[in-house]
């Protein structure tokens, strides 16, 4: 069987993102209590550079996120750390679009190119600046719920 549409690729791609999604969502479950981490975990600004680094590294917001939830839903992740990881991945998601950049660019992104990676890492920027000092009051709202 042949999987030459370009319909039926698109959907057997998202298909097996969603698996491997959800399996790497229950492994994550699966680790528990992360004792040997303790320092980092219940420290918000720690989770926030980690949040930054891993989705840099994964060249993935939407890993990065599955890994906090499934952090969370085991109880390893307190929601305050998670809520600055997540955080941490929006800026981190930005250099996508420097990579991109660099690549169509051959170097430093130029025109358009540079503009658009400036303002997407400046307002993801922005957003984790302002919103990072309140992590405790924005656990305490959505453990509400």
């Amino acid at each position: 069987m042949e999987f030459n549409n370009p319909v039926i690729q698109a959907l057997l791609g998202l298909v097996i993102f969603y698996i491997g999604l959800k399996m790497f969502s229950g492994g994550m479950k699966s680790m528990g209590k992360l004792e040997h981490l303790e320092y980092f975990i219940h420290n918000p600004y720690w989770m926030f550079l980690g949040g930054i680094v891993c989705t840099l590294l994964w060249q993935s917001s939407s890993l990065s996120t599955t890994a906090i939830v499934g952090l969370v839903a085991s109880g390893a992740l307190p929601l305050p750390s998670a809520i600055a990881a997540i955080l941490g991945a929006n800026i981190g998601t930005t250099g996508t679009i420097w990579l991109a950049g660099f690549m169509v660019s051959d170097g430093m992104p130029q025109g358009i190119t540079k503009q658009i990676a400036i303002i997407h890492t400046g307002v993801n920027a922005l957003m984790a600046v302002a919103l990072l000092p309140f992590v405790q009051p924005i656990a305490r709202f959505i453990s509400k719920f």
